[in-house]
């Protein structure tokens, strides 16, 4: 076959085996026999392999995996992943109306839809062609596992209309796939999965693609990350536009028009809950009407236009066999229940929560119970009660040890506190797991220094603090368990790129008692240093917005310790960054840029940077960005499909510019 033939026979075959796909995996509408597509995608590769410069980015042969990684990138979302906000009962869900209605008036409607347990994803297209998926991570940077998702049957390589968008979906493991999967690991004698969600996670971190490709993975595509952009004006319409675009969306999405509707759906969903062929852990409630999304806004870590009802915890009763205690970074004394092995909510279960020794105290719980366990959230397994009637009288109650059971510490209840506490720094447990805290996601976030390989650092004595870890070498490294070269270039390189971290991330790793991530960067952002920070005065850290007596108190005796101004001393030397590096925003007086005191909108698409960094860029100038056009709105910046919000500013005579005023603005 010549190269002008055979173009047209791979081009033929790709159009073929996308309609195959979508029937298949997108409607559930199987057209022809597994044979016959098998046979199809055999010719397609053969043919792509004589012709490589044929092979095209959306082609149905990437989707069966082949390429090994060795290791996955970071990726900055465009418009940040934000987690929702819980309701666990009617009340939760009455009190979410409530505050909707009064920020946005009666008129109100909901878009209910199911939530997936899975692991949230973004998938980018350019000109409608699939060039890049990561994982939520923390909600800023993800980690890119393009390769991975093209193996997703149901994820388009190449959409309807040539648009350039970024949509947010949930990758999951159907049921029969997961018990498919943990069938075979059991044969192996390998550890079966806990749970779906758990091996679909695992799944899309495989760095061998040819993996992820056999382990079936499905996914529902959610929404659009900038809806307004695209000329779409509801949550409602978004989904209709994703399955207009070819993307599988879940169809036992409903529209609510009031609370009451919501909770009469959300009854008839949970006894539904086992039927579905994918596990659901709650429903989502979203406001369908994009302008007042806008207008309720976001905080710190959730919309405020959004809500996730989570299914009452399933109860189970199995048997209490001992009680462990654990030692955290702040030297808390922490008991768990060790169970005898039970199912709860999809989870074989061995180990519970009972958070303090009031609360055993409280239940009444001893040794060898027969104890009721659930999961807080569907998600942490916690000891809810006792049932007394079946003890035999080979029960026997539990005493808290009187000093600490890593370090023989005597043990201190501090007055207001209801946990016991190690009180001495030297305590080894609290040095693991201060160092565990450190390298975490949204501390250092350094990769590859997960808790088992912390744990054995310290171990083998080569990390007693912080900056000992910036002091591995490769000879160190390489005689850990499971270390391979490969591993150890990356892990240095990994402990090597955090010490550009922006400051906040460096007090949060640090463990400051009652300082956050959001409250580190806010006083990173205030301070501009650590040594203007250390310097701080309690009267001068109260000044600071969103900072209270007790983190004032904290942050103050922090820096009065000679061992942690040691430990600064020795940071800085190693080459750890201790400025604050994002963007900072400005007092209008203190600028003079037109945007500076302006209350300023964006609406429409903008082609020259993302939505979220001309935010940043406009606040760093001293303005200030609002979601909704009113009489207040200074100025409206209109990009492409600019919609209602264009409309509204030109009846209300305000100054509107379109992108390329704003850039030249920028450029000033």
């Amino acid at each position: 076959m010549d190269k002008e033939a055979a173009k047209r026979r791979i081009e033929e075959l790709q159009q073929i085996l996308n309609q195959y796909n979508y029937e298949y995996h997108t409607l559930d509408r199987p057209s022809v026999p597994d044979a016959e597509y098998d046979a199809r995608m055999r010719e397609l590769i053969s043919l792509e392999e004589e012709h490589p410069d044929l092979k095209s980015a959306d082609s149905p042969s990437q989707r069966v995996g082949g390429a090994v990684l060795d290791a996955f990138q970071k990726v900055r979302h465009g418009t940040p992943m934000l987690s929702l906000g819980n309701a666990f009962n009617e009340q939760d869900l009455l009190d979410f109306d409530r505050r909707v209605r009064q920020a946005v008036g009666d008129d109100v409607a909901y878009n209910v839809e199911l939530k997936i347990d899975g692991l949230a994803v973004s998938l980018r297209y350019e000109n409608g062609i699939f060039v890049r998926g990561a994982t939520r991570g923390d909600g800023t940077t993800g980690e890119d596992i393009t390769e991975n998702l093209k193996t997703i049957r149901s994820i388009p390589l190449k959409i309807n209309r040539p648009l350039s968008i970024e949509v947010r979906g949930e990758a999951f493991m159907p049921k029969p796939s997961f018990e498919a999967l943990n069938e075979k690991r059991v044969q192996n004698e390998e550890e079966p999965f806990a749970n779906p969600r758990n091996a679909a996670a695992g799944s899309l971190r495989q760095l061998d693609t040819k993996i992820a490709a056999k382990r079936n993975l499905d996914i529902f595509v959610y929404s659009i990350a900038e809806l307004d952009e695209i000329g779409v004006e509801t949550q409602s319409e978004g989904l209709d536009l994703l399955d207009e675009l070819g993307f599988k969306t879940n169809k036992e999405r409903r529209m609510c028009q009031t609370i009451e509707e919501v909770i009469e759906l959300i009854d008839t969903l949970k006894t539904k809950r086992a039927d579905f062929s994918y596990e659901i852990d709650g429903i989502v409630i979203k406001v369908d009407s994009l302008n007042q999304q806008e207008e309720l806004g976001f905080t710190a870590k959730s919309p405020r236009w959004a809500v996730a009802y989570k299914f009452p915890a399933e109860e189970v009763v199995t048997k209490l066999i001992d009680i462990e205690l654990s030692v955290g970074r702040t030297g808390v004394i922490t008991p768990t229940a060790i169970l005898e092995p039970v199912k709860v909510a999809g989870t074989t279960v061995q180990r519970a929560s009972l958070h303090n020794e009031d609360l055993i105290k409280e239940k009444d719980i001893r040794l060898f119970d027969q104890v009721i366990v659930k999961k807080a959230g569907d998600i942490i397994p916690e000891v809810a009660g006792v049932l007394i009637d079946q003890r035999t009288g080979e029960e026997k109650p539990f005493q808290m040890p009187d000093e600490c059971p890593e370090c023989e510490s005597e043990l201190v209840r501090i007055e207001g506190e209801v946990a016991l506490r190690c009180i001495n720094p030297e305590c080894p447990a609290q040095i693991r797991e201060g160092l565990i805290h450190f390298v975490s996601r949204n501390a250092m976030n350094i990769d590859g220094l997960g808790e088992r390989v912390i744990t054995q650092l310290f171990k083998e004595q080569l990390v007693s603090r912080v900056s000992d870890l910036y002091r591995l070498t490769q000879e160190q490294l390489i005689q850990l368990e499971r270390m391979g070269e490969k591993s150890v270039d990356n892990l240095l390189r990994s402990i090597g790129q955090s010490k550009e971290n922006s400051l906040e991330r460096l007090l949060f790793g640090l463990g400051i008692r009652f300082i956050g991530s959001k409250a580190a960067k806010t006083l990173a952002m205030h301070f501009d240093n650590i040594d203007q920070l250390k310097q701080a005065t309690k009267e001068q850290l109260l000044e600071v917005d969103e900072i209270g007596e007790k983190m004032a108190d904290a942050v103050v005796t922090y820096f009065e310790k000679e061992e942690i101004l040691d430990l600064l001393s020795e940071l800085k030397e190693l080459g750890v960054n201790m400025t604050y590096t994002g963007p900072k925003p400005v007092k209008a007086e203190d600028s003079d840029s037109y945007f500076a005191g302006k209350t300023i909108v964006l609406t429409g698409k903008l082609t020259q940077m993302s939505r979220n960094d001309a935010k940043e860029a406009i606040e760093a100038l001293g303005g200030k960005l609002a979601g909704s056009v009113s009489k207040k709105t200074d100025l409206v910046i209109a990009g492409e499909a600019a919609g209602s919000k264009l409309t509204k500013a030109e009846e209300l005579n305000i100054e509107i510019w379109d992108e390329a005023n704003m850039l030249e603005e920028l450029k000033k």
